[in-house]
């Protein structure tokens, strides 16, 4: 394994934490008012607004960093090739190295499809897709943390 590749998943990884945290932070801010109903949604403040919108940006970002560098990444240090696997391959294997499960990883990135898509008028819908977006970033973030020891243990890789 490459000194590049080290360093290039450790970048990742580093990326990842600053989401995680950025999601964290967010979510304390808004823990009282969740689950969103109708009302408070009609009815929040800029500050919550704006912790609103980091909680939705960073969960997208901490979603698309694991599934577009991290799960390849993990493949690539194990010394597999993953030139010619399709996303869903990369997504068995490591569902059968017991990182992650891929159905529970495909209903997490829906979660992030509809959010990231989410221009409805449909005030329903959208706090709907907010209150998703809250519950599951703790998934995300378990996923997340969950490969990240594994890749520390199984690679001797130094992280935060």
């Amino acid at each position: 394994m490459t000194k590049e590749i080290r360093n290039t998943f450790k970048e990742k990884i580093y990326e990842c934490d600053k989401h995680v945290e950025r999601i964290e932070t967010a979510k304390s801010y808004l823990n009282e008012i969740f689950p969103l109903t109708i009302d408070v949604y009609n009815n929040i403040d800029a500050v919550k607004s704006s912790f609103i919108d980091q909680l939705i940006f960073r969960f997208s970002k901490l979603q698309d960093t694991i599934g577009e560098s991290l799960f390849p990444a993990v493949l690539i240090l194990a010394e597999e090739d993953v030139k010619r696997k399709t996303f869903i391959d990369i997504l068995n294997r490591l569902e059968e190295l017991d990182l992650v499960e891929r159905t529970n990883w495909l209903k997490l990135r829906e979660t992030r499809n509809e959010i990231a898509h989410e221009y409805s008028q449909n005030t329903d819908e959208v706090v709907e897709s907010i209150n998703d977006v809250f519950e599951k970033s703790s998934e995300t973030i378990r996923i997340y943390r969950n490969l990240k020891a594994f890749c520390k243990n199984k690679f001797d890789l130094e992280m935060s």
